[in-house]
């Protein structure tokens, strides 16, 4: 598995988006439940934020993330090159602000189809993996997807990464593996009332949790400063 260090241009079709491994933290035949997350919609501003989430895999998390050992030079390219304005970036923040995982909705742009299909990547840093974050926000983008009219979702990934297989053949997604990597598709049920509802209401509360931390944060600092 490869994948460029730099995004090509909109009208172009878009890069593969890799995936992270996303281990399990609960035993064997037993899953831990974890209070659901909620996800936020990134845009140019969180640039920064998704800079250090990257960079701070270290070898092995990188190479499953683009498929090479990303050096920091390309890592910093790749971030910025980001398409925000065609492309949608999900994040999960700890109570300090800071990006703990990310997953990138990557529209694959075709002269006669459209956008209509996508392609999903997510990260999820070392010390937060194990709490279901990687399967949430692909629960995320895949509502996410059907309510702007995506209808096939493409996952690449490591055949190693048995975490996120896992995810996609969860979903129903057709698998098909060949020379170490897979590639994973899933036909996506049209949009519905429901969908749009859901994503309303799972908005706003990722807003608002996103602003009452930054009050604590600030509140934090200030009494520091007091102090």
């Amino acid at each position: 598995m490869s994948g460029a260090a730099i995004p090509p241009a909109p009208q172009e079709r878009a890069p593969r988006v890799p995936v992270l491994d996303l281990p399990e933290a609960s035993a064997p035949g037993r899953r831990r439940r974890w209070a659901r997350a909620p996800i936020r919609t990134l845009d140019a501003s969180h640039r920064d934020a998704i800079l250090a989430h990257l960079l701070a895999l270290d070898e092995r998390d990188r190479y499953l993330r683009f498929g090479y050992a990303a050096q920091d030079a390309q890592i910093r390219r790749y971030v910025e090159g980001l398409r925000f304005g065609l492309d949608d970036i999900f994040g999960i923040f700890n109570r300090r602000l800071q990006l703990i995982a990310m997953a990138h909705l990557a529209y694959m742009v075709d002269a006669q189809r459209g956008s209509d299909s996508a392609e999903f990547g997510v990260s999820v840093s070392a010390h937060a993996r194990g709490r279901g974050y990687g399967h949430q926000l692909f629960e995320r983008a895949v509502v996410h997807a059907r309510n702007h009219g995506v209808r096939y979702l493409y996952i690449h990934a490591l055949s190693e990464n048995v975490p996120m297989l896992r995810i996609a053949r969860g979903a129903g997604a057709t698998v098909v593996q060949h020379a170490g990597e897979s590639e994973c598709h899933l036909e996506l049920p049209p949009a519905d009332f429901g969908s749009h509802v859901g994503e309303l209401l799972e908005q706003e509360v990722a807003r608002t949790d996103y602003w009452l931390k930054a009050l604590r944060s600030l509140g934090r600092r200030l009494i520091g400063r007091v102090r």
